[in-house]
């Protein structure tokens, strides 16, 4: 309980031995009304001042005083709190963000089997809910603090939970990402930035408001009703939206629990609703939820520039591990070239972080290499090299189009680390993905080389698995597109290899370089692989001439070359 709470009940108790006057007491009430936010906790306290009030205001005078000290005169303005007045308050801080979520509910109590389903789930797997609150520690506070700002349910700070158990790195079959699961569509409709170095979608700040603001769109969109915006950020407003005019032709109910909506959403709510329970009365459930300050557990810095993530870290004296967790937008080594330009930073460590980033100019927090254009490089094939994107070789060096000429040169962005060192960027991510489902696979592991034409659903019938698994395994979604000469890894049983793939299936890069005589039908059977994959691998026509000293970049099974 808050120190506030604890004064206006001790002042409640003392008005009955006339030690509180009947003004204070209505100030009091004033206070109460206009400063606490909980509905719930306004009301009983109100109503237990009430009486004190209507005790002091009936009550009469004793004849003579209680006390040799001189009473005070109280003046009707003393039931007018000013700003100066609530100063001299203790400050209403809830004990830890539980409490202020509880404090927040708005959302009525429902009572149906679908929200005992999921309450039961929860209360049968304490670890998980111990788990996902220790996740969601570093996020919450400032999911809370939106939310309160807009006046929205606080209910709606578990939503993440249900979305994406507060890990910022989930990705869905449904191409969703991010604590708040957005699809790369309504990230775009959202205005959050998608590109090779940086999705907005798993970017803490802006997919909260991002996320937010939508859910306030729906939310006026259906009439003010909180279950169908939910339903609606889950399955999208086209089909809450045909549900509704189904049953109204058919004289039903529209509201959420007389709907019919898909599987997922139709269970999607209920689970808000039993974590709201849950987090209500954790004992009730025989569960422990993990202690989370009631305070911000991150900095906002604006770096003013591109800056090298293992740089940064080393600055703040963080991890990796630490930085990614609180910066998960970034996909690559080093923040997005074209911003957004900050990072969170913990709050112990954000002096730190500010002093050292003052020592460092901009054109020193990433290093730079002066590259030579060779025979038959191509901009997307130095940018694979030095782990960059080819708009940003474009930007750097002021290119317009995509033709560049041996002996120039390339100002080249490059990590100042190894690529592993980088352990939660996107090629990271990828390769511990394919490493854990590998440990609980059985069968052969197959490294499958992207070909012209290639689906998941094409490579799953070749393979004889499922295109769900495939993109599984790979740590995509079934939607997401292959490119050229992209690695896909997957399991499949010995005898269902193609022949083409050999016994083993072992692809190794091999950098060829163009001897004289050589040609592409020639290269090709060298290596028992495709002309069409030369080409496509690297970016050449059928028309191209090679020439001696060029190189080659090719995916070879090495268990079928002599």
């Amino acid at each position: 309980m808050t120190n506030i709470i604890w004064i206006l009940l001790r002042n409640a108790i003392d008005c009955a031995q006339i030690n509180t006057s009947f003004n204070s007491v209505k100030s009091y009430m004033f206070v109460i009304r206009h400063r606490v936010t909980s509905p719930l906790i306004a009301f009983l306290l109100i109503s237990l001042l009430s009486g004190c009030s209507q005790l002091l205001a009936t009550k009469t005078p004793p004849a003579e005083p209680l006390t040799s000290e001189p009473t005070i005169a109280i003046d009707e303005n003393d039931c007018i709190v000013t700003e100066q007045d609530w100063d001299e308050f203790p400050p209403l801080v809830a004990p830890d963000i539980w409490e202020r979520i509880r404090s927040g509910y708005q959302l009525a109590h429902v009572d149906n089997k679908w929200i005992h389903q999921q309450r039961d789930w929860y209360a049968k797997h304490p670890s998980y809910m111990e788990r996902v609150a220790k996740r969601g520690g570093s996020y919450i506070y400032h999911i809370v603090e939106e939310i309160e700002k807009r006046g929205m349910p606080m209910e709606l700070a578990l939503l993440p939970i249900v979305e994406s158990a507060f890990d910022p790195f989930a990705y869905s079959h449904g191409r969703a990402s991010g604590i708040w699961q957005i699809v790369p569509r309504t990230g775009k409709g959202l205005g959050l930035k998608q590109n090779w170095w940086y999705d907005g979608r798993r970017d803490i700040l802006a997919s909260t408001e991002a996320s937010l603001s939508y859910l306030e769109r729906l939310y006026t969109r259906f009439d003010n009703d909180w279950l169908l915006a939910l339903a609606a950020y889950n399955s999208g407003p086209g089909n809450v939206s045909r549900a509704i005019r189904r049953n109204k032709q058919k004289g039903k109910p529209t509201d959420y629990w007389n709907l019919k909506l898909p599987r997922e959403t139709q269970a999607y709510v209920p689970k808000l609703l039993a974590l709201k329970e849950i987090v209500l009365q954790p004992d009730l459930f025989s569960l422990n939820l993990p202690r989370i300050e009631n305070q911000s557990h991150f900095a906002v810095v604006d770096t003013e520039s591109q800056i090298d993530l293992a740089q940064a870290a080393d600055i703040a004296g963080i991890s990796m591990d630490e930085l990614y967790k609180l910066n998960p937008a970034f996909n690559r080594w080093a923040t997005d070239p074209g911003g957004p330009h900050q990072l969170l930073i913990p709050v112990a460590n954000e002096e730190q972080f500010r002093e050292g980033l003052k020592q460092i100019p901009p054109e020193q927090r990433v290093t730079w290499k002066r590259y030579k254009i060779r025979p038959g490089d191509t901009l997307s094939v130095i940018a694979a090299k030095y782990h960059t994107s080819t708009q940003s070789l474009k930007a750097i060096n002021n290119l317009r189009g995509n033709t560049i000429r041996a002996g120039k040169t390339l100002m080249v962005p490059v990590a100042s680390k190894g690529k592993s060192h980088y352990s939660y960027s996107s090629t990271e991510r990828l390769a511990k993905k394919q490493q854990t489902v590998g440990q609980n696979q059985s069968g052969q592991k197959i490294t499958h080389i992207v070909q012209k034409g290639d689906s998941f659903w094409s490579i799953g019938q070749k393979y004889k698995v499922s295109p769900g698994k495939i993109a599984k395994w790979n740590n995509m979604a079934p939607a997401d597109p292959i490119k050229l000469g992209q690695k896909l890894v997957l399991w499949t049983s010995s005898n269902q290899v193609p022949r083409t793939t050999g016994s083993q299936g072992i692809i190794r890069k091999v950098s060829y370089t163009v001897r004289k005589g050589d040609s592409l039908h020639r290269i090709a059977d060298k290596f028992q692989i495709r002309v069409s994959d030369i080409l496509a691998w690297n970016q050449l026509k059928v028309s191209s001439y090679l020439q001696p000293g060029q190189p080659l970049t090719l995916f070879v099974d090495v268990t079928r070359v002599n």
